[in-house]
């Protein structure tokens, strides 16, 4: 019997190689598909990156984020700078401000008037400021105003006056000395 020419040829040791080859040329076409269905997705990973800019690489696009991270970087020392200035300036004037006060009631002249003379103590941080009295009498009431530097009077301060500023720069949460009703009695 004679064999077929063509099956004779892929017997051979041509045809095995023909064939070897044609089976390497498909698996090389698989992968070729498969590194271009990986590069598409790549690609579209990097576009999303990199935004408007498809045609700029990798490296570009991150050398300019840094540009622009330094740039912000630059404008926020420069806001905390600024920011440093004001709050300075703030805490500077906030000094001046009434940071204690208190208020004393009592009856001047025992007459049992149901406490309406008052004496009041404004002071800022430096513990210094007013002392403000009002002394009711049945017919009259009086004004007197002190001023207190460094937490004592510049004229003598009376046991009320003396008492508002104690009360002023006592810390809060602390127990109160006896007031002047209660030191008298």
């Amino acid at each position: 019997m004679r064999v077929p020419s063509s099956i004779a040829t892929i017997t051979n040791t041509q045809g095995i190689i023909a064939i070897a080859a044609g089976a390497v040329a498909i698996v090389a076409l698989l992968c070729c598909v498969a590194l271009a269905i990986s590069l598409r997705r790549l690609r579209r990973a990097q576009a999303l990156v990199l935004g408007e800019h498809g045609q700029e690489d990798v490296i570009a696009h991150a050398a300019r984020l840094q540009d622009a991270f330094e740039a912000l970087r630059a404008y926020v020392d420069d806001v905390a700078l600024r920011l440093d200035d004001r709050l300075a300036g703030v805490e500077a004037a906030m000094r001046g401000t009434i940071a204690h006060r208190a208020l004393v009631r009592y009856d001047a002249y025992n007459e049992l008037s149901g406490h309406q003379s008052l004496s009041i103590a404004l002071l800022d941080e430096e513990r210094s400021g007013i002392v403000l009295s009002c002394i009711h009498h049945r017919d009259q009431a009086r004004v007197y105003a002190k001023q207190v530097t460094a937490g004592q009077g510049e004229l003598e301060l009376s046991p009320e006056e003396a008492e508002a500023v104690r009360v002023a720069l006592s810390a809060p949460g602390q127990a109160a000395a006896p007031t002047v009703e209660e030191q008298k009695a």
